[in-house]
């Protein structure tokens, strides 16, 4: 059943508009994109807490321990009775190691785009640490981002943004998602996790896994079109493509057509070569002098990185200067 729009029911209106405008537009374009965070629905932000866990995927289990060994440092350069706003927060498993480290935190604003996904490890949350003061905030931070006033009392504001998720936004992006961190932080510090240049064949395989769960997770995207937006996307004539850009030191990933095909997404129709793709997303790999100049770019000030033995992904600590006021 379909509204007048031609649309599934369940998606906000809203939500369903700025999805459909955003995937009108990239597929008009001559490489056919979409923004990945249209992956981030509750299927896909359940595949994507599964690709965590696969044997291929080095980045979160990498991630978290680093977390475990370096936390009671982190916790000491957070300070007492802080507020941790998390971005892009998904199952929130990550920011417990922080939690549990810290002196007596005061609130935990998770930020993302997947309310409902977000509102189920919030309840959790809540249950694991009573005292803590959860006030979960639907959004999406890649765009202006207006925060809950700060919560009165001593403690600073102190952002988490650990995955790697910076790697998905082309650099000029980047650039401007650190300078609203720098903005909305001021006077606090962001802790920001990345993903570090390392061989190629590493890479293939934490985005090629032998289960093909990070080939559903990428093919959801369709799912999401077909169900929200009414699309007739054929799930079984688009393969899931993976591979490491080396000059542009970026994993790319696309949904490449098996077959010409037309594509209809509302009352448009969209025409597909065989093999041409639908690029979905890109990985950014980074190196620490790279991110250090990225950092005094948007107007944040390095302090210390904390990598794991082998050096495949760094956490850092990047303080947010006081909003200087103007008379």
């Amino acid at each position: 059943m379909k509204d007048h729009l031609g649309f599934a029911p369940g998606a906000p209106a809203a939500a369903r508009s700025a999805f459909l405008h955003d995937l009108q537009q990239g597929l008009a374009r001559a490489q056919k994109s979409i923004s990945p965070k249209y992956f981030y629905d509750a299927a896909g932000s359940a595949l994507f807490d599964r690709i965590c866990t696969l044997p291929e995927y080095y980045p979160t289990r990498t991630e978290l321990g680093i977390l475990r060994h370096h936390a009671q440092d982190m916790a000491a350069h957070i300070g007492p009775h802080a507020e941790i706003v998390e971005f892009g927060a998904g199952s929130m498993h990550k920011v417990r190691l922080l939690l549990d480290a810290m002196e007596q935190p005061r609130r935990y604003i998770p930020i993302d785009i997947s309310a409902e996904h977000m509102e189920q490890a919030a309840h959790s949350l809540r249950q694991a640490y009573p005292v803590l003061d959860v006030h979960p905030h639907g959004a999406d931070y890649t765009q202006d981002l207006v925060l809950p006033p700060h919560a009165p009392g001593p403690g600073r504001r102190v952002g988490f943004f650990p995955g790697s998720t910076l790697g998905n936004f082309e650099p000029h992006e980047a650039l401007r998602f650190m300078r609203q961190c720098a903005k909305v932080l001021h006077g606090g510090a962001l802790i920001l996790g990345a993903d570090l240049v390392k061989s190629p064949d590493v890479l293939h395989a934490a985005y090629n896994d032998a289960q093909g769960v990070t080939a559903a997770f990428n093919r959801n995207i369709l799912v999401r079109a077909n169900g929200e937006l009414g699309a007739s996307f054929h799930l079984q004539q688009f393969a899931h493509s993976a591979f490491y850009n080396a000059p542009l030191q970026r994993i790319e990933m696309h949904l490449m057509s098996t077959r010409r095909q037309t594509v209809r997404v509302g009352d448009h129709a969209y025409d597909f070569a065989e093999g041409e793709t639908l690029h979905t997303e890109n990985s950014y790999k980074f190196t620490v002098e790279g991110l250090h100049r990225l950092a005094q770019q948007a107007g944040l000030v390095p302090g210390p990185t904390w990598t794991d033995p082998a050096q495949q992904f760094c956490l850092l600590w990047l303080d947010a200067p006081p909003t200087r006021s103007h008379a």
